[in-house]
């Protein structure tokens, strides 16, 4: 179950030419994430044909949402396409599932889902997706300033969900009292159950821990259930399939995201609101109107900071498809200092290889089908 596609995007720059820079990219192109691989094969699709006047190939892969299929995957590209980075995956299960494969090989990877790594497992792995403890306290904060003393929680049962409990009670610990706890399954036909207990606890606010469209099915039903208070998404709904699958139940939803998805509406102090209008205007004119989303704007922002290294380590005597290629591209990561991507600003360090500042996120609502920025 895998897509490989080699992207040879050449151009011809003057001087010897080094050996091709060869990227991995794995996304969930099938599967029941299949619509947040669909958005970073979108932004697959921008990247440059050459960096520092050197040819880029990209190798584009399949993992059907599968973690087997995923290793799989980084296998191959480590060992038969000889690639110098790895951006990706598009889930937290998957990008588990091949750090351990990417620090065993000594080969940087740039995740697009918010993996979080820390100690020896850090070496290699680095992520452009902020932490669902960034996004989760930006909405209790939210919920506090709405005068909110209670949430009910409903959310998947799988990692996602439980990370993004996790961070709900980190955040609200002080501050609001969590009174329903309730999970589902990703491909549950119904949450009439888990709805009427967290709608029995009557909370000030919910907070609905999911993904994707599987995440507008516990609105729906809230709503029909005649709950009349704040719901909360994660920042894992921000496509148009969600808009579509939620109607006019999902009106009024608020959202903690990066920018990109706001660009136009950003304040100009805002600062990265000029590289995210930029990429937004690209990507729409391949996609058309409203193909944005903050998921491909993680994919462009993983493509930056791999591409930032790359023109680090080609100033080395080191060459692409070379061990100490690879190494270099790592430190170089490591050293990104100020990076300014669509979703935001990156800095990162040795103990840090997230490094996005966490005052980029804004808040949004659904309003008229469509996102607006609150603040």
């Amino acid at each position: 179950m895998k897509i490989r596609k080699l992207l040879f995007l050449s151009l011809f720059a003057a001087g010897p030419a080094l050996a091709d820079i060869n990227i991995g990219v794995i996304a969930s192109l099938t599967g029941p994430a299949a619509a947040l691989g669909a958005e970073t094969k979108k932004a697959v699709a921008l990247f440059p044909a050459t960096v520092g006047g050197e040819k880029v190939n990209y190798i584009l892969m399949d993992d059907g949402t599968d973690p087997t299929n995923a290793v799989k995957n980084v296998r191959k590209l480590i060992s038969e396409d000889k690639v110098d980075a790895i951006i990706g995956p598009n889930l937290i299960s998957t990008a588990v599932a091949m750090a351990d494969v990417a620090n065993a090989e000594r080969t940087p990877m740039v995740s697009v889902a918010p993996l979080d790594v820390s100690g020896d497992k850090r070496g290699y792995i680095f992520r452009s997706e902020p932490s669902a403890d960034l996004m989760v306290a930006r909405v209790v904060a939210d919920m506090v300033d709405s005068g909110a003393k209670t949430v009910g929680f409903i959310g998947f049962s799988d990692s996602w969900g439980e990370l993004l409990l996790k961070a709900l009670t980190k955040a609200s610990e002080g501050k609001l009292k969590i009174v329903a706890t309730e999970r589902y399954g990703r491909a549950d036909p119904s949450v009439q159950a888990q709805v009427l207990k967290v709608v029995s606890a009557k909370p000030d606010v919910v907070f609905i821990g999911a993904s994707g469209t599987p995440a507008a099915m516990p609105q729906i039903t809230l709503r029909d259930r005649g709950y009349k208070g704040r719901i909360y998404q994660s920042h894992g709904v921000t496509s148009k399939e969600f808009l579509r699958v939620g109607g006019k139940a999902v009106e009024g939803a608020l959202i903690p995201v990066g920018p990109v998805l706001v660009a136009e509406q950003l304040p100009d102090s805002h600062p990265a609101k000029k590289s995210g209008v930029a990429f937004v205007k690209d990507l729409e004119g391949k996609n058309g109107p409203d193909s944005r989303s903050t998921f491909a704007g993680a994919s462009w922002d993983a493509w930056l900071l791999v591409q930032n290294a790359i023109n680090g380590a080609l100033k080395g005597k080191a060459k692409p498809g070379t061990a100490e290629f690879r190494n270099a591209l790592r430190d170089s990561i490591e050293k990104t200092s100020k990076l300014v991507g669509t979703n935001g600003v990156y800095t990162m360090g040795s103990g840090d290889h997230a490094g996005y500042d966490p005052s980029a996120i804004v808040m949004i609502k659904v309003e008229n089908n469509n996102w607006k920025l609150v603040k």
